[in-house]
């Protein structure tokens, strides 16, 4: 997780909610719900360009490798936080797939 200083936030935070709500009164120009995944992509994407550029100049193979990197952490991040408490409710609401439970119990056995 992203834990970085208050007073950075305070900085970036207002900046981050004027971008969110550009992408979204963009997306509801679209006609369908999901239209806000390919802006928040472009909006990612051009923004780690940005920095590399702006900082660094040029693309060389380290800054691709932290840059991926950070995008994987924030996907893991995002899912560990958002997803695995949802996917745990949606099981508990309709039941979980039964080979799962087969096949823990013979992880458990090892």
């Amino acid at each position: 997780m992203p834990y970085i200083a208050p007073k950075d936030r305070q900085k970036l935070d207002p900046l981050i909610d004027e971008l969110a709500e550009k992408i979204v009164a963009e997306a509801k120009g679209y006609e369908y719900d999901g239209a806000f995944a390919g802006l928040l992509n472009y909006t990612c994407t051009r923004l780690a360009l940005k920095i590399i550029k702006l900082q660094f100049g040029k693309v060389r193979y380290w800054l691709l490798a932290i840059v991926c990197g950070t995008f994987k952490n924030v996907a893991d991040e995002f899912y560990r936080r958002m997803g695995v408490p949802y996917e745990d409710k949606q099981i508990a609401k309709s039941g979980d797939v039964d080979l799962f439970k087969e096949f823990t119990k013979d992880i458990e056995r090892l």
